[in-house]
């Protein structure tokens, strides 16, 4: 299981540009997400096997810290499928912290289902990454990856304090073996 889960770096999109009448999985990178994900560039350099989910934010970021056009995106890596309703900040938040705490709300992808793809999505890429003896960097989203997080260790103090606490961007080291998940990265926390 986890063929190089030792060098496994999770990488938070950087902050999109907001727009309420399209639906966030479709939100594009503007000026300053893009100047935020170059800025990830040297805590992450070095040789690594750079995937995304194939949602826009995420391959974005990863072009931006790479430097490379090309990006191998899974769709394993997305974020967590919910109806698209524009709400105010504090509601999404309420509803976000609920459900990586394990409740699913009417509409939102099952917790299993998420825990799943994003196992699935991992395995593939941790076995192409140790064949090419670099870490596993993948581009990927906020509530996606802490309920997997969650499924395999304990996040202190709980998933929703992780989650809360995530950065746009941020980029956080896993060991599975070691059952930890550390921040490289603080900075300002700008909402969703």
């Amino acid at each position: 299981m986890y063929a190089s889960a030792e060098r496994l770096i999770l990488v938070r999109h950087a902050m999109p540009e907001l727009e309420p009448a399209v639906p966030a999985h479709q939100w594009q990178l503007g000026g300053a997400g893009r100047a935020a994900a170059r800025a990830l560039g040297p805590l992450v350099a070095g040789p690594g096997y750079y995937v995304a989910s194939d949602e826009p934010k995420a391959v974005q970021t990863v072009r931006e810290l790479t430097g490379r056009p090309d990006v191998a995106t899974d769709p394993g890596f997305r974020e967590v499928r919910r109806p698209y309703v524009w709400s105010a900040n504090e509601d999404y938040r309420a509803l976000a912290r609920a459900y990586v705490e394990g409740v699913c709300h009417d509409g939102w992808e099952p917790l299993a289902q998420v825990v799943s793809r994003f196992d699935a999505a991992v395995d593939r890429h941790a076995a192409l990454a140790a064949a090419q003896d670099r870490p596993l960097v993948v581009g990927t989203h906020g509530l996606a990856p802490t309920v997997w997080l969650a499924s395999r260790l304990a996040l202190a103090p709980s998933p929703a304090e992780f989650w809360a606490a995530l950065q746009f961007p941020d980029v956080i080291d896993v060991d599975l073996a070691a059952g930890t998940a550390t921040r490289r990265r603080r900075g300002v926390h700008h909402g969703q």
